[in-house]
């Protein structure tokens, strides 16, 4: 039984074929979907495409989005590309990655220090000037360029540290390079943008720096208090609760008026900003609090979370599709082209690199996977809070599976050359991470 999706994939494949040649749509467009969705269960079976199961759901997303587009822009009179939805599922996919860090990952930043600093220096630099480079190579509309550049501009993700897991690299350093880099995105994302994007598209610094706080740094927050409170001290859960007590009489109070009053009565924005920043931040206390009892009660939730990081991935992948389907249809293919010059870009300067600034092999390695990898869900937050899901989004659901796939192949390939070196005691801690991630 678990060979037959494959066997329902390979018949799906044929009548596709068999409808591209009569030319009917209504044969070979739902032959399609079915080959993509049966080959997606199917790759559980075979025992060398298990990692790539989560890529396989994302090709399913784009090849639903792009087949169907209707089905996911609108359900009924509700746009699937509102704001605050996306707003409130980019969280969810930030706090399911959370979950994944913990406070005592910060602690590695004492021996990994210089791998750090180089790790950062690389990722934000060699990303962000590639994806300038490459826009002026390929002549994209500006926000789809924009996009590119954002995309570089982003901090790396977690995956990053999966693949650094696979590779049997300098794990310890790749947690403290991610966390570090999702720390300094709020600043450096939107400086970078308004630097080299700032001829593209309008950028707004602050509003784009607010946006990226509540985007990455308060689910992120949420995840680590629920961390936090796994070990606190009698006193630290008293501390907590009863910020938990005010973050629920304030939002009450703003759910109940007091939004409305500070937005017709606070004239400076950014007091207003201020306090819409400080409201988030109280909202992910009483988030952060309400998981961790709920945990308590069922250990496994935080085993179940980074598939809900997963699902949120694919629901904006389709939904960016689908937005961006003509955009996609016109420039799809020097889009997958630049992902893979851009992805390789990172892999290969990050590498060498590291060497040149005299770290060790298996640190270069870790370097290669936090520069080449980069926060795609982060990149399609943005652009759907500035309204532009189908063009400045639009790289990032391109860029999202590619980076999967050759992460996992590199990394494959280089757990199977392992280096002579005698390895670190950062390159041994005791860190956990998710295969569930990839």
């Amino acid at each position: 039984m678990t060979k037959l999706p494959l066997l329902i994939a390979a018949l799906a494949f044929v009548a596709l074929l068999l409808g591209l040649l009569i030319h009917q749509p209504a044969v070979w467009q739902p032959a399609a979907v079915l080959a993509a969705v049966s080959f997606a269960f199917g790759m559980r079976s075979v025992q060398a495409l298990k990692t790539y199961q989560y890529t396989a759901w994302i090709i399913v997303a784009v090849v639903t989005g792009m087949i169907y587009p209707a089905a996911f822009t609108h359900w009924g009179t509700f746009d699937l590309r509102n704001k605050w939805l996306i707003l409130v599922i980019i969280q969810l996919v930030m706090f399911g990655m959370g979950i994944q860090m913990s406070i005592r990952d910060f602690s590695g930043l004492a021996t990994t220090g210089k791998g750090v600093a180089i790790g950062l220096l690389c990722h934000f630099s060699v990303m962000p000037l590639m994806g300038l480079l490459l826009t002026r190579i390929v002549h994209f509309d500006p926000e789809i360029a924009a996009g590119i550049i954002l995309i570089g501009s982003c901090s790396s993700g977690l995956a990053s540290n999966v693949m650094v897991y696979l590779a049997k690299a300098n794990l310890v350093l790749s947690v403290v390079v991610t966390a570090m880099a999702t720390l300094a995105a709020p600043f450096l994302t939107p400086l970078l943008l308004k630097l080299l994007a700032g001829t593209l598209i309008e950028i707004k610094f602050v509003n784009m720096m607010m946006e990226i706080i509540k985007i990455v740094i308060v689910p992120i927050f949420a995840a680590l208090l629920h961390d936090y409170l796994k070990t606190a001290s009698v006193p630290g859960i008293r501390t907590v609760r009863a910020v938990v007590c005010l973050s629920t009489i304030w939002l009450a109070v703003l759910a109940l008026g007091g939004w409305a009053y500070i937005e017709v009565n606070v004239p400076s924005t950014a007091l207003r900003q201020f306090l819409e920043i400080g409201s988030f931040l109280l909202g992910a206390v009483l988030v952060g609090f309400i998981y961790h009892q709920l945990a308590k009660r069922n250990p496994k939730l935080d085993d179940w979370m980074p598939y809900l990081s997963m699902f949120g991935i694919i629901y904006f992948t389709a939904v960016t599709t689908a937005a961006g389907r003509d955009n996609l249809l016109q420039v799809g293919f020097l889009l997958f082209i630049t992902s893979v010059i851009h992805n390789g870009a990172g892999y290969f300067f990050g590498y060498w690199l590291s060497r040149l600034f005299g770290l060790d092999k298996n640190s270069a390695r870790t370097i290669a996977f936090e520069v080449g990898l980069q926060n795609g869900g982060m990149a399609s937050g943005l652009a759907g809070s500035m309204g532009k899901l189908g063009t400045l989004g639009l790289p990032a659901a391109v860029f999202s599976p590619w980076m999967n796939i050759s992460g996992s192949i590199l990394a494959n390939y280089w757990r199977r050359q392992p280096t002579t070196e005698v390895p670190k005691v950062e390159d041994v801690a005791p860190i956990q991470v998710s295969e569930k991630l990839v």
